[in-house]
């Protein structure tokens, strides 16, 4: 079962306190991007249900055009070394990595204890 609180660098963010974009097909939804702004943008989630057909690309996209607008120095957010998928989707992007975090994980399960081991 999912949650509403997403941890990242040891920030607590409640979902429906963040702002998103969603896409929908049929009425349900199949692509899900949170971000937060103040002089940077974080891509909190992004997260998309059905995979290789754009979604992503569409969420990251009018994220980037949020960001833009809000005149944000940056756009960044935090992935883990597992996620090659997200790793390479954003590298397309234009991403890179400048920072590695050791042990965030087990550094966010101490704020978020059902955050899986695997």
């Amino acid at each position: 079962m999912g949650s509403n609180v997403i941890v990242t660098k040891g920030k607590i963010y409640k979902a429906e306190d963040l702002d998103g974009i969603w896409v929908y097909e049929n009425e349900k939804i199949i692509g899900l991007g949170l971000y937060f702004i103040n002089e940077d943008c974080e891509i909190v989630l992004l997260v998309t249900y059905i995979q290789n057909k754009g979604i992503g690309t569409q969420i990251f996209n009018k994220i980037k055009e949020i960001a833009i607008t809000r005149n944000c120095k940056r756009i960044w957010l935090i992935t883990t070394n597992d996620n090659i998928d997200a790793i390479k989707f954003y590298q397309k992007k234009g991403f890179y990595f400048s920072n590695i975090y050791i042990n965030a994980i087990e550094n966010s399960r101490k704020i978020k204890p059902k955050i899986p081991y695997i």
